[in-house]
């Protein structure tokens, strides 16, 4: 829920700054999508650590430590993609 009123709010200002910048606009999507899963399991917003913590019956905090790791890959796949943004288009330039 969040992530989209995010990417709807915030893409018609970024992207054209983005795009002027001369950087690829699928590499932004998808750094985007990484960067906000990444608001989505920590706080303050966290909302699919509640999620899981509903769906498990277990304390915030069990669920928390449980999903570190998974946050963890997801930071490392984001600064990867800064560092590589090749790593993110090599599919698409495949395609086309």
């Amino acid at each position: 829920r969040e992530g989209l009123s995010i990417c709807v709010m915030s893409l018609p200002i970024t992207l054209p700054l983005i795009i002027g910048a001369g950087y690829d606009p699928i590499w932004f999507g998808i750094f985007l999508v990484i960067t906000v899963e990444l608001a989505q399991v920590t706080p303050p917003v966290g909302f699919n650590l509640f999620v899981l913590q509903a769906l498990s019956g277990q304390p915030i905090e069990k669920v928390a430590i449980a999903a570190f790791p998974f946050f963890l890959l997801l930071a490392s796949t984001a600064v990867l993609l800064v560092f590589f943004p090749q790593i993110a288009l090599w599919l698409p330039d495949q395609l086309y």
